[in-house]
């Protein structure tokens, strides 16, 4: 037998699989089937790193795995290829951002083949591609139509070094997630999308879906859902109300000053009556510069201004109360303004303090004078009126039904998720197919016009005064309306690249489609998505906002179901042997090419499989990847024992079956590792026998093949086990036969183990006993003495109380 090659073993079946289109899924809908589906990735200039076929690894083993129980398999691939990267690179090289997208995804296309994931290539994406673009542009057309994007001025995080608007989601301890870079607040014309309309629907339908459930909690805690109230705080002398919504309604009597966010619109409406208005606007000023993470850091010292000149009306105790101006307060959540309780907020407390503030205690139970008391679920209310002596469930209860009478408020569901900032002023993203004209206002492109192409320019490095390259291209902003025929200008704005990913997984269903986003017959075969993996990084970002997008499709009857993915699980990172992350700065990466090259990629696909915990991050080892290979070289030479035999040996047979149920368990259950492990134990099983027959090698091989396919088949094909193996079937086990029926109990004499001794299950407890009192280590215990008691435990422990 020659040695084994991956390097000549590994081309040879990639060439085979793609010539046959091998992993093509079939059209025939009768057939049950599966939707694996990995993240598909961002083709940047570095290629794939390690950490890329641990995913992809995984899901390939599940498909690889459903194709071998007789399903029609769908498992995609893709390249999500607008976006900042991409054009940040094309900026530093002088390179157009479209030759550079086709650099990278020829390159990640090599590598992936390189690997030997199953994917069907036939339905492979590019969100880049006008053909795909065009169903991405429809999408938004739709959503305008139905109200579901507007545009506004508000405050946007601004990434400085990026020169674009970014999603709060996209913000990260105050720094652009992309580059690293500062944010600060700006004021700009942007797209929405309400996705706000929403939410409590992705809230409420995680109870239909399998996820892991850190995903659904992180999706919940960041939509924020929160019951209280809206209350009307009169404006002193003014026929205004300023409304606060808050979730403590029963401490409305300790509510001893109000706090505006330095973009209340209730500050330039009452400017003429404001005292300090340089104060305040130099403040409002600064604060503009700072992120919405660093406003709300609980550790940075309170700032603010006291709105002289105006004040507010506490409608529970019809007192007047200061109104103050602070950063700590967002005009994004709520209504912008707070009403302040010292006496159970910490951060309001700070501020009080701060600013020498009435404090008042309304829940008994703490020294306010102190800190803030802010265990106050439960407790009784103090210094409230008609609230006093009764628990805070009760106190605002009335607290709701005595504004809802007196009509000073009313009760109010609060979401902390805020609508989707939609546009970018980039230039590689999605054109937007709108155009505005002065008398018809915002206009949608015809459907037949679409897709609106994204122009081919040089000048494509954004501008210094926050618009769009394409605001540059006269001849491609001017046209005409759509509706009156007048003139109009283009949107120069474009899409965020989320706005391809949020949908990809239905294109994948039927990608060469020009009539329409995908069939409905196909569309209905073969949604939802059976088991989708991705990081968990994505949980709040492209997995809620794909969410979001579904739940619009289904509302207009192109989606058939309510929610897109089924199963969601996560990995972990791989990290450098130090247990850092991986870094070009560190020069800790290792890269997949130089891996295949020496190793081969079934040694480096079982490697990121066994590696550990799947859903854990994991230090790399080199010597756990030569591990892997020395394990291969082993399955590689059972051809050198190999005898005749269709049927497994009464010596293996039990660890066979055994194997069996355990492998198909732990690929279903994401334990890649113990599964590995399995095989490596019937392995040395194996080789102490000194010999493998024909039957007992064709089932070892399907086991190990979702794993490593190279290697399996070249096997399967040598000994001319019929066809090839990716046609064959998953091995089925006998229960019967997993279950142990001899096993070693634990003997105790007075309460310590004595000694142990091997029973066959169906033994009976006297059978046992005589068993015990044959084993010289144990009787010696007992002999002499009396026999007060005994108890057995079938299968697990034999006790003998003696005196």
């Amino acid at each position: 037998m020659t040695d084994y090659n991956p390097k000549e073993i590994e081309k040879k079946w990639h060439d085979i699989w793609d010539e046959n289109q091998t992993f093509k899924a079939s059209n025939d809908r009768s057939k049950k089937k599966f939707y694996g589906l990995i993240e598909f990735p961002y083709p940047s200039g570095k290629g794939l790193h390690v950490g890329h076929p641990r995913p992809y690894t995984a899901i390939d083993v599940v498909a690889r795995k459903r194709r071998l129980e007789g399903y029609n398999v769908l498992f995609p691939i893709g390249w999500d290829a607008f976006g900042l990267p991409t054009e940040n690179y094309a900026i530093k090289n002088k390179i157009h951002p479209k030759k550079v997208t086709e650099q990278n995804i020829k390159r990640f296309k090599i590598q992936l083949k390189s690997l030997g994931f199953s994917f069907d290539w036939s339905r492979e994406i590019n969100t880049t591609d006008p053909n795909y673009y065009k169903w991405t542009q429809w999408i938004f057309l739709k959503l305008f139509e139905h109200g579901l994007a507007y545009k506004t001025e508000m405050p946007i995080n601004w990434c400085t070094s990026c020169k674009i608007g970014l999603a709060n989601e996209e913000v990260v301890d105050g720094k652009c997630e992309r580059c690293g870079g500062e944010v600060i607040r700006k004021v700009k014309n942007q797209w929405m999308l309400r996705i706000t309309d929403y939410a409590e629907r992705l809230i409420d339908d995680l109870d239909l879906v399998d996820y892991i459930q850190r995903a659904k909690i992180q999706q919940i805690n960041w939509i924020g859902k929160s019951e209280g109230a809206e209350v009307n705080f009169k404006i002193a002398g003014k026929d205004e109300n300023l409304k606060v919504y808050t979730t403590r309604p029963d401490t409305l009597f300790g509510a001893t000053y109000m706090v505006l966010a330095p973009e209340h619109h209730l500050i330039d409406k009452y400017k003429e009556d404001i005292e300090n208005l340089d104060e305040i606007n130099e403040y409002r000023k600064n604060a503009i510069k700072k992120s919405d993470f660093e406003r709300t850091e609980l550790v940075k010292e309170k700032t603010g201004v006291e709105i002289k000149g105006i004040k507010a009306v506490n409608p529970a105790t019809g007192k007047e109360i200061p109104i103050w101006v602070s950063d700590y307060v967002l005009a994004s959540y709520g209504t912008g303004a707070i009403m302040a309780v010292p006496a159970h907020d910490s951060r309001d407390w700070e501020f009080a303090k701060k600013f020498d503030l009435p404090i008042v205690e309304v829940v008994k139970g703490g020294n306010v004078e102190k800190e803030a008391y802010i265990d106050t679920e439960s407790g009784e209310l103090v210094n409230s009126g008609f609230l006093n002596c009764l628990d805070v469930k009760e106190a605002k209860e009335k607290m709701v039904s005595w504004l809802e009478e007196k009509k000073l408020g009313s009760r109010k569901i609060n979401f902390k998720l805020r609508d989707w900032v939609f546009s970018r002023q980039r230039y590689w993203g999605e054109p937007i197919p709108l155009v505005h004209c002065k008398k018809c206002g915002w206009v949608p492109i015809p459907e037949e016009e679409l897709p609106l192409m994204l122009p081919n320019i040089e000048a494509y490095e954004p501008t210094d005064t926050g618009e769009s390259p394409l605001a540059n291209i006269k001849e491609w902003v001017e046209t005409t309306c759509p509706k009156c025929g007048g003139k109009a200008e283009r949107e120069t704005d474009t899409m965020p690249q989320w706005a391809g990913s949020s949908w990809y997984f239905l294109r994948y269903i039927d990608p060469h489609n020009d009539k329409e986003l995908a069939d409905k017959e196909a569309l209905k075969y073969w949604l939802p998505v059976d088991w989708y993996n991705g990081g968990m990084e994505h949980t709040t970002l492209h997995l809620l906002y794909s969410r979001f997008w579904y739940k619009f499709l289904y509302d207009i009857k192109v989606a058939p179901t309510k929610e897109p993915y089924q199963k969601r699980t996560s990995h972990g990172m791989i990290l450098g042997e130090n247990n850092e992350k991986m870094s070009k700065s560190r020069g800790n990466v290792v890269n997949p090419d130089d891996i295949v090259k020496e190793y081969g990629a079934d040694t480096l696909r079982t490697y990121e499989m066994f590696i550990g915990d799947f859903e854990k991050s994991v230090p790399w080892s080199e010597n756990g990847l030569k591990g892997c290979r020395r394990f291969l070289d082993r399955v590689w030479k059972l051809q050198d024992i190999l005898t005749e035999g269709d049927s497994y040996s009464e010596k293996m047979k039990k660890s066979i079956h055994k194997a069996i149920k355990k492998v198909s368990n732990d690929y279903e259950t994401l334990k890649y590792n113990t599964a590995i492990a399995t095989l490596m134990s019937l392995l040395n099983e194996i080789n102490n026998a000194g010999k493998i027959n024909k039957a007992e090698l064709k089932t070892y091989l399907i086991l190990l093949n979702p794993v490593a396919p190279h290697i399996t088949e070249e096997m399967w094909v040598g000994q001319n086990f019929g066809g090839m193996l990716n046609q064959s079937s998953w091995p089925k086990y006998d229960e019967k036969l997993t279950i142990d029926t001899v096993v070693e109990i634990a003997v105790q004499v007075n309460g310590k183990v004595r000694g142990r001794v091997t029973i066959s299950l169906d033994d009976s407890q006297e059978k046992v006993k005589e068993k015990v009192l044959r084993d010289e280590t144990i009787s010696k215990f007992i002999e002499g003495k009396t026999v007060v008691k005994e108890i057995f435990v079938p299968g697990k422990i034999y006790n003998i109380v003696v005196k």
